[in-house]
């Protein structure tokens, strides 16, 4: 059975769902979590339903549908689960170079403070989670999200914004995980600053996602 798991598997080597205008549904990926996962020409929903649940709220060839507010409040109540966010995905591979992976995390130490807002939402959501920070008071941190994945969440104290902070820290990440692998960051469309960063920093949007959490 294809899990969310492969799917994202895949997409790190390159090679995306069909595109033809088609909803799969696949499990729910956790206990943790559902999500509705949109890819160019596909959606896949990743729920404690079935495809026949799907398919009756979901026009044929509509990939509009199991985006929007209406079907994820209807996805919610059948789940038993909120809607947490609504997400751009962006996709990095690992830096691999050792004088640049050195390079990307120098200045970083591992934190400590583990009642920093950004590393509790964190340890909420992801497993083995790991977080940093540097001397500007930025964080980064990485963890096991969504079916396993590797993701990655950065901050910023609002007076160092504009510096290319962001950039630096988004690519620390890369270099955070073990060469071979690939990092996920997920980012609020409207956070232009943000998506900025990323991109900046070797990362590549690959689709979105509507998270569910109980």
């Amino acid at each position: 059975m294809t899990t969310l798991g492969d799917i994202f598997a895949a997409v790190e080597r390159g090679v995306f769902p069909v595109v033809d205008l088609g909803v799969s549904v696949v499990p729910a990926p956790s206990e943790r979590e559902s999500a509705v996962v949109a890819f160019t020409g596909h959606v896949v929903v990743a729920a404690e339903v079935t495809p026949e649940w799907v398919a009756a709220r979901v026009p044929v060839d509509d990939l509009a549908t199991p985006t929007n507010p209406p079907f994820l409040s209807a996805l919610a109540a059948a789940t038993g689960r909120r809607v947490s966010s609504n997400d751009a995905m962006l996709l990095a591979p690992a830096v691999t170079d050792p004088d640049e992976r050195a390079a990307a995390v120098e200045g970083l130490t591992p934190l400590t403070d583990l009642d920093h807002p950004r590393v509790r939402r964190a340890l909420d959501y992801r497993d083995d989670v790991q977080a940093y920070g540097d001397l500007h008071g930025g964080v980064v941190v990485t963890g096991r999200g969504v079916a396993g994945r590797l993701e990655c969440a950065i901050e910023l104290p609002d007076e160092v914004w504009g510096r290319g902070h962001g950039r630096r820290l988004a690519r620390a990440a890369r270099a955070l995980i073990p060469t071979g692998a690939s990092i996920w960051a997920q980012v609020t469309p409207g956070n232009a600053a943000s998506l900025r960063a990323f991109l900046a920093a070797g990362y590549q949007p690959v689709g979105s996602e509507a998270l569910l959490v109980r």
